[in-house]
């Protein structure tokens, strides 16, 4: 799976023009299933998200995960993280994930993220408009693979 990590002080997802999910101090996951992935991949990289140390401690510096200032997670489905432009300038998208496994894993992602942290989402497949604060600004690419 892959992953696209941006530190917000909030962030709102809208679907023909209806607010469907948003959160304030924490994380917006654009996540993207890849082919061959599996739950236990999507189990994994939210355990991984919540504990990564992005947040500022007292001395300033990121020393904090999400689980340790009990920040909140919007995860948006985000197919596009699968672009391959190796081989021109028109984007390719065959590495990702055949739809329905797409939902499926992105819905398995989004249920161990809210075992975890307080968890929004957007509409897998759907056209969304994203807005965010991000907030540093800090942006980490997450991929399983890697």
């Amino acid at each position: 799976m892959r992953a696209l990590i941006q530190r917000v002080t909030s962030a709102q997802v809208h679907v023909d023009g209806a607010l469907i999910g948003q959160c304030q101090a924490g994380v917006l996951v654009l996540v993207c299933a890849m082919q061959g992935d599996s739950d236990d991949l999507a189990a994994k990289l939210a355990t991984k998200i919540s504990k990564l140390r992005i947040f500022k401690d007292d001395a300033g510096r990121m020393n904090r995960s999400l689980l340790d200032v009990g920040g909140a997670a919007l995860v948006v489905s985000q197919f596009t993280l699968a672009a391959d432009v190796s081989r021109g300038n028109r984007p390719g998208f065959s590495a990702a994930a055949a739809p329905e496994d797409g939902a499926r894993l992105y819905e398995t992602f989004a249920a161990e993220m809210a075992a975890l942290v307080p968890t929004q989402t957007g509409q897998f497949g759907a056209d969304m408009a994203v807005s965010l604060v991000n907030d540093g600004p800090v942006t980490i690419w997450l991929d399983t693979d890697s």
